[in-house]
């Protein structure tokens, strides 16, 4: 684990440790941002801690055509039991998302620092968010960095106030970034839930080939 003062870049991500932590600093902004995703690094640690960035290896992500829609999600789809936007209440998603109580997990991850550079990404239309709505209430959602030029998606988080409400947003986001040309949606690290989706492990090598 390095310690990187402001002006200086990340070192080489095959330097993280066995958990994928690679790097700590003071700043967090824009910028510093960019460089961390281009580079296959995001940033995660606790309010009150310095910014921790990690570079996990295996990395989880999902090739668009390998998601799998549960029979469970079909009555969903074909109702449309909930209406999905883009980009229309960015900062109340990140918001709700910083506000999920998450097992295991004590306080949030999701700063004021976090929301504030975030949020300038988002004016940038680099940091995006998918809403899902129950008439005019807004149940589930989540945000992420779209890498537009590399055909990359890097998920953040997600949110839920409805039961599947934020699985009926990312597939119809997967969907959408599909038909864009989208070619892999980088889902950070492991979780049951993203497996079940179709997300799978794949060496960091391979991830970071994606990004080139």
């Amino acid at each position: 684990m390095y310690f990187i003062n402001p002006q200086e870049k990340f070192p080489p991500v095959s330097f993280a440790d066995e958990d994928g932590l690679l790097a700590v600093t003071r700043d967090l902004s824009p910028d510093r941002l960019m460089e961390a995703y281009y580079k296959g690094i995001f940033p995660w640690y606790n309010e009150g801690q310095p910014v921790l960035w990690w570079s996990p290896d295996p990395r989880m992500v999902l090739f668009p055509e390998n998601l799998k829609i549960a029979k469970s999600m079909r009555p969903y789809l074909n109702q449309d039991k909930f209406q999905v936007t883009f980009n229309q209440e960015f900062e109340k998603v990140i918001e709700a998302c910083g506000n999920v109580n998450r097992e295991g997990q004590d306080g949030t991850w999701i700063t004021p620092e976090i929301k504030e550079n975030y949020l300038k990404l988002h004016q940038e239309g680099i940091a995006v968010s998918t809403e899902v709505w129950e008439g005019s209430m807004l149940v589930g959602g989540l945000y992420g960095i779209y890498l537009k030029d590399k055909k990359v998606f890097c998920g953040e988080s997600m949110f839920s106030k409805a039961s599947n409400a934020s699985k009926f947003g990312f597939i119809k986001l997967v969907q959408k970034l599909e038909k864009e040309g989208v070619k892999l949606i980088d889902c950070q690290i492991y979780t049951s839930h993203l497996e079940s989706l179709g997300a799978e492990e794949i060496d960091r090598i391979e991830f970071l080939k994606f990004l080139i």
